[in-house]
């Protein structure tokens, strides 16, 4: 059993028979009262966020949650599959389960989360930014840089990202997968 000193963003906590984890904690002592931590969380298998409020020094069931590396190997009417880089065992996900899935390539890695008691995948998550060939780029015209204008990008992995003009088909680039905007060209 944990309590409440020792949350901290990322904690996996019981809470109703659900697993959630926390997103950001807030420590309160109101003038008046007892002290209280305030909790964003969110369900690890929906993925619903939610605020909850503990008192202070309140006993929480704490949930051992692991991380494994898995490279995504197909997609079929199923699911997406994967397989663990460590055993070679596959898993197949549904796609609901999978944060920025239109950021996965083909032999791509991503992390899934796993709950240690009973082995149940739980959600897959992928890392904050990735690197992608340009697959379909139109051609930027020559001298309208001035402005830091940008045009639509296709990636290999199917997704639209907005990329300065310079760059074009067969280019690697860098993306923030939690904002889905260019962040550079890398050097291939």
């Amino acid at each position: 059993m944990a309590n409440t000193t020792n949350f901290r963003n990322g904690f996996t906590l019981v809470v109703g028979g659900d697993l959630w984890q926390i997103l950001k904690f807030q420590h309160v002592k109101p003038g008046k009262g007892g002290a209280f931590v305030r909790t964003t969380l969110r369900n690890v298998k929906t993925g619903r966020v939610v605020d909850k409020t503990f008192r202070a020094g309140e006993k929480v069931k704490e949930a051992r949650v692991e991380r494994r590396e898995h490279q995504f190997l197909y997609q079929d009417g199923l699911g997406l599959h994967f397989m663990n880089t460590e055993d070679y065992s596959q898993i197949c996900l549904q796609p609901e389960r999978i944060e920025k899935r239109e950021f996965i390539k083909e032999g791509g890695t991503i992390d899934i989360l796993f709950h240690a008691e009973t082995e149940l995948a739980l959600r897959a998550e992928i890392a904050k930014s990735v690197d992608l060939r340009v697959t379909q780029a139109d051609p930027g015209l020559k001298g309208d840089t001035a402005t830091g204008a940008t045009k639509p990008a296709r990636v290999e992995s199917g997704a639209m990202v907005n990329v300065p003009l310079f760059i074009n088909e067969g280019d690697v680039i860098r993306v923030n997968t939690d904002t889905g905007d260019y962040i550079t060209r890398v050097a291939t």
